[in-house]
């Protein structure tokens, strides 16, 4: 018994999911190395940031895993959906990191507060970490402002949109948030895709898929 927790699902090779698939249908695993299997019954809970139903559309995710381990559904928002909460999570990760490092847990100025609660986050909760990670970590004093967070500003292509979008296909104006997004990443980290990825929070396998498909490769 017990409970096994599959972060990012989607992003498994086709090759694995086969043998994903057949340990929760026949719920017998081999270890490596091992001759025999042995029964392993437990509870899987799964998470992804992406649309499997989309993945399985594209030949990416196994339709048959998909309806196995799609029984009960939670989504979970983005933090562009919910603004109201950046400012306590920012707290609660500020505390965590500072006494993980040993430190003072500073205060977070009104207008980090703003900046935070204004920006995007592409990456969701896992760039937020990231950015307060590193305004802690060059911090002088006992406050964090907004020029400590180093937040990438909104792109004047991105200020245009927000004014409407006419002409646009909901696909066209994705994929430009999209394109945008990572452009921004990479940027910020110095054309690392490595650290870029971390920054939006995907893995740079997914990065490099989604440069492909956005034609960013050249």
């Amino acid at each position: 018994g017990g409970t096994l927790f599959l972060d990012e699902v989607a992003e498994l090779p086709l090759a694995m999911q086969v043998k994903l698939l057949r340990a929760i249908q026949e719920k017998r695993v081999r270890r490596i190395g091992a001759a025999a299997e042995e029964p392993a019954d437990v509870r899987i809970i799964s998470a992804t940031h992406q649309n499997l139903g989309q993945l399985v559309e594209q030949g990416r995710f196994r339709q048959d895993l998909f309806y196995r381990i799609n029984v009960i559904e939670l989504r979970m928002p983005s933090l562009s959906e919910c603004r109201e909460d950046v400012p306590l999570l920012s707290g609660h990760i500020l505390e965590r990191l500072a006494g993980a490092a040993g430190l003072p847990v500073p205060r977070l100025s009104e207008g980090a507060l703003k900046a935070l609660g204004e920006y995007p986050f592409p990456g969701n909760v896992r760039e937020l970490e990231n950015v307060l990670e590193r305004a802690l970590a060059l911090l002088s004093g006992s406050e964090i402002g907004a020029e400590d967070l180093r937040l990438a500003p909104p792109a004047p292509e991105c200020v245009e949109r927000s004014r409407g979008t006419s002409g646009l296909s909901l696909q066209d104006y994705l994929d430009r948030a999209e394109r945008q997004a990572i452009a921004d990443a990479l940027e910020q980290t110095g054309f690392n895709r490595t650290a870029a990825a971390r920054l939006l929070g995907v893995t740079f396998r997914s990065l490099r898929y989604r440069m492909e498909r956005l034609g960013m490769n050249e």
